[in-house]
């Protein structure tokens, strides 16, 4: 199983342009001083930390005014598509410290096409306010932070940012949990290719724990890898209020600790998306450190494991 694997990569992506405000540049900083690599060699892992990837913008890829940024997302996108599928052929689970969450056209893809050489299905679980399944004709923004789903999943291939022919996400192996904030039109395409969607009214009639467990029967019975795509705004913005699209009526802390626990005993997850942290808007890095701790909670730790104050 993909969690027994010792080895975790940080791959820092410094991406704000998909989000249309600043700050998520500075996330991948901010992981590294709340400890996210002290956590996980605490866990007994070995933390290969790659560094930032910087790519120049692509030259063969021109601005849209209905997906802002397209040279430099475009750009990331390749990057962070290489470097995931090298750091999941070299054996080790990729975490990627964004960043917004456009860098998840790159992170998907590159697990892609990882699962699809070792002949397995990918499918993945996406921890987010919002469901990101627009393109930009239906996108009220066109900031392409909001299109990442549809992108991975063959369905929004709005620019040749990468090969048409490469392997493509099902949009019915993507289960989205947390969800409270769609557009009207995204809302019909999401219905369309049959997406999960689980909104926080499911969660509060049905419970996270059996939500997460039917998900994770139906990852085990696909013998499918498994990639995880945590957004801070999936929390409630009590809890982490470090993010620049709050939604409230989030996550609890102890919900999206139950989450991650289940997750690394099912051990299923091949791959790990860390996004859309704005340390400009945090207070005093809590967003940083809560994203840490359930990270670290998805690799292993306990709550009886854990450092506390006082006595």
């Amino acid at each position: 199983m993909a969690m027994q694997q010792k080895t975790v990569a940080l791959i820092g992506v410094p991406l704000e342009e998909g989000s249309g405000r600043g700050g998520c540049a500075m996330g991948p900083a901010a992981y590294r001083i709340a400890g996210i690599g002290p956590a996980m060699r605490d866990l007994g892992y070995q933390v290969e930390d790659r560094g930032d990837l910087r790519p120049e913008p692509a030259t063969d890829l021109a601005d849209m005014p209905r997906a802002k940024n397209l040279p430099v997302v475009g750009a990331f996108t390749r990057a962070i598509e290489a470097a995931t599928y090298e750091a999941a052929t070299s054996g080790g689970v990729p975490i990627l410290l964004g960043g917004d969450h456009s860098l998840s056209m790159g992170s998907v893809s590159g697990m892609a096409r990882y699962a699809s050489e070792v002949g397995r299905p990918l499918y993945v679980l996406w921890l987010d306010a919002h469901s990101d399944f627009n393109a930009p004709e239906t996108s009220p923004s066109g900031n392409i932070h909001g299109m990442p789903v549809a992108f991975f999943c063959g369905k929004a291939e709005f620019a040749p940012i990468l090969p048409k022919e490469r392997p493509f996400v099902d949009p019915r192996h993507v289960y989205q949990v947390g969800i409270r904030s769609v557009d009207e039109e995204e809302r019909r395409l999401i219905s369309e290719n049959a997406v999960n969607v689980y909104d926080m009214r499911a969660i509060d009639e049905e419970g996270m724990g059996s939500i997460v467990k039917r998900i994770l029967a139906d990852v085990r019975e696909a013998n499918a890898l498994l990639h995880v795509s945590l957004d801070v705004d999936f929390l409630d913005p009590d809890v982490a209020p470090g993010v620049g699209t709050t939604v409230p009526g989030g996550a609890t802390f102890r919900e999206a600790h139950l989450i991650m626990e289940l997750l690394h005993d099912s051990g299923l997850v091949s791959s790990l998306d860390l996004v859309e942290l704005n340390p400009f808007l945090d207070d005093r890095g809590r967003s940083a450190r809560v994203m840490v701790e359930l990270a670290a909670s998805l690799f292993g730790r306990r709550i009886l494991d854990r450092p506390t104050r006082g006595g």
